[in-house]
């Protein structure tokens, strides 16, 4: 499989303060792969500076053998290929469900409003949201917002979508109806980076597993080694206290 993204030496510091350091990894067309660790571990830093979100101090991340660091690099063309998914869901509250599908096809894809709103209604009937399209996000649960979020990003038609925590700010009975459609999203060979603390999905779904500690990658491998027999000590700790 061609790389999608390839991640070489890459450090992130704010102030004295390194958050990433020495980050290599490569990302393959069709992967799953999640990132694990404890919180301040740098996973949700990594994904920003793959978004172009943050800046990173050194490294390279290429994209299709493209380095986005380039100047000619341009954002709002890059992240419609890159599609975020946040914890908080970044919705606009002032826009009904629908409209906050539509925005981004119409501003940065140039889609015509009959054609943003034919595909923004295709993601959120695949989604489950199809009932709610006229309501405001402040009238649906974390859960349901969540997945209009992820009908969002898949309306811009990306090549790899990449999700921050996706159930971290839901209450536990709307973290398995978020966590079934990333399930399904990962069986149509969707590109998929997940930072996430949800380990069965993890074991579960992901093609490989990426255990991160104090801005490191501690262990980079498939879910059955990491869960069955990691090979670092530190990985084991994590697990045992996790699990």
């Amino acid at each position: 499989m061609p790389n999608v993204f390839r991640i070489e030496k890459l450090e992130k510091k704010f102030g004295n303060n390194i958050v990433l350091r020495d980050i290599s990894m490569n990302v393959d067309e069709g992967e799953v792969v999640c990132i694990i660790g404890a919180s301040g571990s740098g996973k949700s830093t990594l994904l920003r500076c793959i978004n172009l979100l943050e800046k990173c101090t050194n490294g390279s991340i290429y994209f299709h053998d493209r380095n986005i660091r380039s100047k000619d690099i341009k954002l709002a063309e890059y992240r419609a290929k890159v599609g975020m998914v946040f914890q908080q869901f970044n919705l606009f509250n002032n826009l009904t469900v629908l409209q906050n599908c539509v925005i981004g096809q119409m501003k940065v894809l140039r889609r015509n409003r009959t054609d943003a709103e034919k595909t923004a209604k295709d993601f959120l009937q695949k989604v489950g949201m199809s009932q709610f399209i006229n309501a405001k996000p402040r009238q649906i649960s974390g859960g349901q917002k969540q997945r209009v979020a992820i009908a969002r990003s898949l309306a811009m038609n990306p090549e790899v979508i990449l999700f921050d925590e996706p159930t971290s700010s839901l209450d536990p009975e709307m973290v398995g109806e978020v966590l079934s459609v990333m399930v399904n999203l990962a069986k149509t060979g969707l590109t998929m980076l997940v930072v996430t603390h949800e380990m069965s999905f993890a074991k579960d779904v992901s093609s490989r597993v990426v255990f991160m500690d104090k801005g490191v990658i501690v262990e980079d491998e498939t879910p059955k080694v990491i869960f069955n027999n990691p090979k670092v000590q530190r990985t084991r700790e994590f697990l045992t206290r996790v699990l």
